[in-house]
């Protein structure tokens, strides 16, 4: 579990940095990528070249962001990670959301691994 934790913590230490090598480094070439915003998935991301090419793109709507660990749980294939999620926006994501806006968030990330490579994340808030 303890590499699992490692493997996670690189993932958004990567994420938190927009270094989006660092962030790929332990994803599997057919990851999945689903977000989960008030139980309604709003994106759905299959495959690391797709992956990778919207992680480069959502750097720019951003001048800061972190995502705090609070917690993790463990199953067997799986690793859920309680989150804060902070992020100062660079631009106009939305109606709602301006640049100069703070984000202050929580939820999840389930992470599903196959060895040690992520082959799912399911982002949840």
């Amino acid at each position: 579990m303890k590499q699992r934790e490692d493997i996670i913590n690189n993932y958004f230490d990567g994420y938190n940095n927009f270094d989006i090598k660092k962030m790929c480094k332990d994803v599997d070439h057919s990851i999945r990528f689903e977000n989960i915003e008030k139980g309604r998935m709003d994106i759905l991301i299959l495959g690391l070249p797709s992956f990778t090419q919207q992680a480069e793109k959502v750097t720019t709507y951003f001048v800061s962001r972190k995502i705090t660990i609070i917690s993790f749980n463990h199953t067997d294939e799986q690793t859920e990670a309680e989150v804060v999620f902070k992020a100062l926006l660079a631009k106009d994501i939305s109606n709602k959301f301006k640049a100069g806006d703070e984000l202050n968030l929580t939820g999840k990330s389930i992470f599903t691994f196959s060895g040690n490579k992520i082959k799912m994340i399911r982002d949840i808030s």
